[in-house]
């Protein structure tokens, strides 16, 4: 089973909303937010909240269009009809709602303030070459194509172990296995880097040699995992360039990281 590095927390960053912002009553003549796209009941909404719902599903794939444009305006004045008739049933006094709303606004300004912290401290290349050279180091010159079967306990997994030495095939075995990702086919992983797995099945996987398999379970986190290494290449990493966007993008969500530990260090929490 491949590891989850805890990458971005970013994701505050590019997190999209499905609805429409809506907007307080204000003269459209005075809004700071640009001309009014419409006004419903009194309440103005700006040219700001068009540009946002656009911006987010042209992000998704829309293409600008006449049918578009009248398509987002209409989502505009349907969003503010829904809030005024809300806001007459008093719905915003609701706890419920009054705790969604403040959690809305606290997510808009952690998303926020994410944005201007990740701009203010840029990954320079020097610091993202030297990324990309130590995690070249780390993987090793070589990749392996490996399969395994996973599963529950460590009992089921020596039975499997002594079918394999009577002769039974890892192939047919892997039917056997929790992993509904390679059990239907054969147990097959693909290539990759012992680095790529949790720790234990990574240092099982590079004491193989082709051919072979692990002749006791391996236990992780998932469960007891029987391995076979199929065949081992050179590794050809891709080029800095090719990988220079995801490096940055690592290593600005452990600077995110870090600076969220610094100030949770300076915080009170109880």
């Amino acid at each position: 089973m491949k590891s989850s590095p805890s990458l971005l927390r970013l994701a505050l960053i590019a997190g999209l909303l499905t609805q429409a912002p809506a907007f307080a009553a204000e003269p459209a003549k005075a809004s700071p937010l640009g001309k009014p796209v419409a006004t419903v009941n009194g309440v103005v909404i700006p040219q700001a909240a068009y540009d946002l719902l656009a911006a987010r599903v042209k992000a998704q794939g829309a293409q600008d269009s006449p049918q578009l444009a009248a398509d987002l305006r209409g989502r505009l004045i349907q969003a503010e009809l829904l809030n005024q008739a809300a806001k007459k049933k008093n719905l915003d006094r609701k706890p419920e709602v009054s705790l969604q709303l403040d959690m809305a606004r606290q997510q808009i300004m952690a998303s926020t303030y994410v944005a201007e912290y990740v701009q203010s401290h840029p990954i320079s290349d020097a610091a993202a070459k030297a990324e990309y050279d130590r995690i070249v180091a780390q993987a090793g010159g070589k990749e392996y194509k490996s399969r395994h079967i996973l599963v529950k306990d460590e009992k089921e997994a020596l039975d499997i172990i002594e079918r394999l030495k009577m002769g039974e095939k890892m192939e047919k075995l892997a039917t056997l296995s929790l992993d509904p990702g390679s059990k239907d086919k054969g147990g097959e992983l693909g290539w990759a880097v012992p680095g790529g797995f949790v720790e234990p099945f990574g240092k099982a996987l590079a004491t193989l040699t082709p051919g072979t398999y692990t002749q006791t379970p391996v236990q992780t986190q998932f469960g007891y995992h029987i391995i076979q290494l199929d065949e081992v290449r050179d590794l050809k990493a891709p080029s800095f360039e090719e990988t220079k966007p995801q490096i940055i993008q690592r290593l600005q969500a452990q600077g995110v990281d870090q600076h969220i530990q610094e100030l949770a260090k300076a915080a009170k929490i109880n």
